[in-house]
């Protein structure tokens, strides 16, 4: 019997992960959204992929969240994004409302799934996940590091023209302004590149990726980056599934690691079975753990407000 996992939320995000775990033939795949003939439409496109492409994983899509029934995984990418007028506050509660509200619903019929929540802000709305759903922390996670270690990896490869599979990057902390890039644990092939690019080249690459959502956003001028978040999101579903053990920066509550507590920080991360199977804590600089104290204090403020 396949794995399932389902999908809230059928927009470009959603839809581009429903694809790629088809594609992968990981588990069957529920995709879920408010909008009528949303999710059914893209779930019959992706099934009518599948003789092309090779994948016999069913895709259902569904308004009712009674299709979530037993999902092994469950993908939160539920929310809206800023509009003009909107403030950052306005934001968060729009997002908190939203995401609490699909978080019952889906712990409600699927208590024993794994939640990836992706929708933002993300540390804050990972937060709102824990608490509504009442899960262990182990199975609530954030996807936000790999997403933008990816965007620090093929920087570093465009960088030095080489291939990103010979790439390796970390980034920590919240998913915005405040996250921490971690030069000295980025290599190629296992050089550090500290090694390889100058201090004006490094600098430029972690601000490139401190930056690159907004990046995207201001080239597409209507809407946001989804290909590289949908990766991400199918590189931790597929590290559970498979019981990979893989380590992937992901954002974490926290119980006293790196010195925080009852906090969702990027870390590095072992994903099995389980979800969450240990916190890797590496060795900072002061500058390094300064960095990452003020980037959880930027969490911290965002979460004071939810009052969950």
């Amino acid at each position: 019997m396949r794995k399932k996992v389902s999908v809230i939320g059928a927009g470009n995000v959603g839809a581009s992960a429903a694809e790629r775990i088809a594609l992968r033939r990981l588990a069957d795949v529920v995709l879920v959204d408010i909008v009528e003939g949303l999710p059914q439409g893209k779930a019959l496109d992706l099934n009518e992929a599948g003789p092309v492409d090779g994948y016999d994983v069913k895709l259902t899509g569904s308004n009712a969240y009674e299709a979530t029934a037993g999902s092994d995984i469950v993908v939160i990418t539920s929310g809206l994004p800023r509009k003009p007028g909107m403030s950052r506050d306005d934001l968060l509660q729009k997002n908190f409302e939203i995401v609490k509200s699909v978080t019952e619903q889906v712990a409600h019929h699927s208590p024993r799934a794994i939640l990836i929540v992706v929708s933002n802000p993300l540390d804050a709305m990972a937060y709102t996940a824990l608490k509504t759903s009442k899960f262990p922390r182990e199975r609530v996670l954030g996807m936000a590091g790999v997403l933008d270690s990816a965007r620090m990896r093929f920087f570093i490869a465009e960088a030095l023209g080489v291939s990103v599979e010979n790439t390796h990057a970390f980034v920590l902390g919240g998913h915005g302004d405040t996250m921490v890039p971690l030069p000295r644990y980025s290599t190629v092939a296992g050089i550090p590149i500290t090694e390889l690019l100058s201090p004006e080249k490094i600098a430029a690459i972690v601000q490139r990726t401190r930056d690159g959502g907004i990046e995207v956003v201001n080239l597409l001028k209507s809407g946001s980056a989804y290909y590289a978040p949908a990766s991400s999101i199918v590189a931790m579903v597929e590290a559970i599934l498979l019981d990979k053990h893989l380590i992937l920066p992901c954002a974490i509550y926290l119980q006293g690691e790196y010195g925080y507590r009852d906090i969702f920080v990027g870390v590095p991360a072992r994903l099995g079975a389980a979800g969450l199977e240990q916190v890797v804590e590496i060795r900072l600089t002061p500058d390094e753990k300064t960095a990452l104290d003020r980037s959880a204090e930027a969490v911290r403020e965002l979460v004071v407000k939810l009052r969950v």
